[in-house]
């Protein structure tokens, strides 16, 4: 079953900054803030929202279609989707514009630093979802703000349902623009913080919000997730890593984790613990596509 990603291409320049920020910044001075940060690793990774979530998918036996745009330089990164097997049709290149480029980085603590230019991903609006593109499933991820509006009312029009996950695009939207969201989407997902912006703005509670889609998922890191059906809520029990090496990407791992379940058919509760488990896989890898399986989907 095909799932249409809509979300960001982007090159992840990822550092590890060894002591904790906290320790380096002084809350008293932050009027004057001036800081540096002696990062001894470097290392640069395909990333992006879209490309992370359809890598997750793609390794649980998925058919991703990743909608997204790249910019100039971005031949590299559509030469490695099509050598994963990634269908690009829905892939476009932007000539004026750079890739979008997340520089992040991490302290011993996993706490993050994140600056981010967008770049070709402002221009993603110019994709257009039509009805009988094919796609059975969707996803509205962190994207261009515009293409995040435009793309949640074209899954709507076409009928295809879909996903409303806006991560950290969440602040760029007020109140109304969120409940135009809910009102269209079949399931939200969020993290608690994102959950809890996402219940001021709108003035709706986690139960509200669940009696107007079909499930709502709250995601609580390490301590798994809620899932909200017809105001009613159930824990989802956390996957306890291996280890911690780096969480970068591990939100994507986990919607990978919930489309494949839902395009399975699966009860939310059962999709949200596949996606636990695809984060708590990834947080043991560097680079968000980087890890492999070691379960069988089919026998989850």
């Amino acid at each position: 079953m095909t799932a249409l990603i809509c979300g960001s291409l982007a090159f992840d320049t990822i550092m590890t900054f060894e002591g904790r920020f906290a320790e380096q910044i002084l809350p008293e001075q932050l009027h004057i803030l001036n800081v540096s940060f002696l990062v001894p690793t470097l290392r640069r990774d395909f990333g992006g929202c879209a490309g992370n979530i359809a890598y997750a998918l793609k390794l649980l036996g998925g058919e991703p279609w990743p909608m997204a745009m790249l910019g100039s330089d971005g031949g590299s990164y559509l030469q490695r989707m099509r050598e994963l097997d990634i269908d690009t049709r829905f892939v476009r290149q932007a000539g004026d514009a750079y890739t979008a480029q997340a520089m992040i980085m991490t302290d011993r603590d996993n706490n993050q630093i994140t600056a981010f230019h967008p770049g070709a991903m402002m221009h993603a609006h110019r994709n257009r979802i039509e009805p009988g593109c094919g796609a059975a499933l969707g996803i509205v991820a962190p994207d261009g703000r515009q293409a995040m509006l435009e793309h949640a009312a074209q899954f709507a029009a076409a009928g295809i349902p879909f996903v409303f996950d806006p991560g950290q695009g969440l602040p760029m939207f007020d109140g109304a623009e969120l409940s135009g969201f809910i009102d269209q989407a079949d399931w939200v997902a969020v993290n608690d913080y994102e959950g809890k912006m996402l219940c001021e703005r709108t003035g709706l509670s986690p139960a509200d919000i669940s009696r107007r889609v079909r499930g709502l998922v709250v995601t609580l890191g390490a301590q798994g997730c809620e899932v909200w059906e017809q105001g009613a809520s159930t824990l989802v029990p956390p996957v306890a890593p291996t280890e911690v090496v780096d969480p970068t990407g591990c939100g994507d791992a986990w919607r990978g984790g919930l489309l494949h379940g839902l395009a399975q058919g699966w009860p939310l509760a059962r999709c949200a613990a596949l996606g636990n488990r695809m984060g708590s896989l990834k947080v043991a890898q560097r680079g968000p596509q980087n890890y492999t399986l070691d379960f069988d989907p089919q026998a989850f």
